[in-house]
C-alpha cells in the first residue's frame, strides 16, 4: 500500500509499505524487525530517517504466529473496539517495538505469556528501588542458561541489562500450565492482546 509521509523539511514523499509479510517465506526480515530496520524511509528531500508505524500482519506459520499489528497511535482504539468472536490472528500487537520483541520471543522458542509475566515481576521490583522514574522492560535474547531484558528508565540515557535464569523462566512456565487464569498472567491479557501494558494502561482504557 502507498502511503505519504511529511518531513520536517517540508517536504513530502511516497512509500510503498507492504500490508503483510510472511517470514517463513522471506526470513531476511526477521533480523530486519529485531535490529529496529524495519520499515525505515528515508526522505527523498533532506535524507532524514523516518519510522512510521503502519498497520500490518506479520504471518510465522512455522512458529504458529498469524499477528495484528497495530500503530502505537491506535492503541485507544484496540481497547475500545468489540471483540471479534473468531479472529484469523493469532495475537495483537501494538507499536513496531512490540513487534521486534515478539520476534525475538518466538525466535527462541519461548512462552509469550510468560516472558510478559517476568516482565512484570521485574517491574515491580524497578518501580519499588525507583517509585519516581517510568521505567520499561523489554525481552532481548536467550543464552544457554539465561534470559536477557534490558531496563530503560532508571538512569537517563542508559539501560540496566538483566539476566534471569533459565530456572524461573521453567517455574513460570509451569505455573501458567498449571492455572494460566491466575494472576499475573489474567492482567496480561485483554481479547488476544498478550503485553505487560495492559497492566500499564490508563483507567479510561480499562
Amino acid at each position: 500500500m502507498r502511503h505519504k509521509i511529511p518531513c520536517f523539511c517540508d517536504n513530502t514523499f511516497t512509500v510503498d509499505a507492504p500490508e503483510e509479510i510472511d517470514l517463513d517465506a522471506e526470513p531476511r526480515y526477521v533480523e530486519d524487525i529485531i535490529a529496529g530496520n524495519f520499515m525505515n524511509f528515508v526522505c527523498t528531500s533532506c535524507g532524514k530517517k523516518h519510522k512510521p508505524e503502519f498497520p500490518i500482519t506479520v504471518k510465522w506459520n512455522s512458529k504458529g504466529a498469524v499477528l495484528e499489528v497495530l500503530p502505537e497511535l491506535d492503541r485507544g482504539l484496540f481497547y475500545r473496539r468489540k471483540e471479534e468472536k473468531k479472529s484469523a490472528f493469532t495475537g495483537a500487537l501494538i507499536g513496531y517495538p512490540e513487534l521486534a520483541e515478539r520476534i525475538a520471543v518466538l525466535r527462541d522458542g519461548l512462552k509469550v505469556e510468560v516472558v510478559e509475566a517476568i516482565k512484570y515481576y521485574l517491574l515491580l521490583k524497578a518501580d519499588e528501588a525507583y517509585p519516581d522514574e517510568e521505567i520499561s522492560v523489554w525481552y532481548q535474547h536467550r543464552a544457554d542458561s539465561s534470559l536477557e531484558f534490558h531496563i530503560h528508565g532508571i538512569k537517563k540515557e542508559e539501560v540496566a541489562v538483566m539476566r534471569v535464569p533459565l530456572t524461573l523462566y521453567e517455574k513460570t512456565l509451569a505455573d501458567f500450565k498449571k492455572n494460566p487464569k491466575s494472576e499475573p498472567f489474567s492482567l496480561l491479557r485483554v481479547k488476544n492482546y498478550v503485553s505487560i501494558q495492559n497492566v500499564l494502561r490508563p483507567d479510561e482504557l480499562k
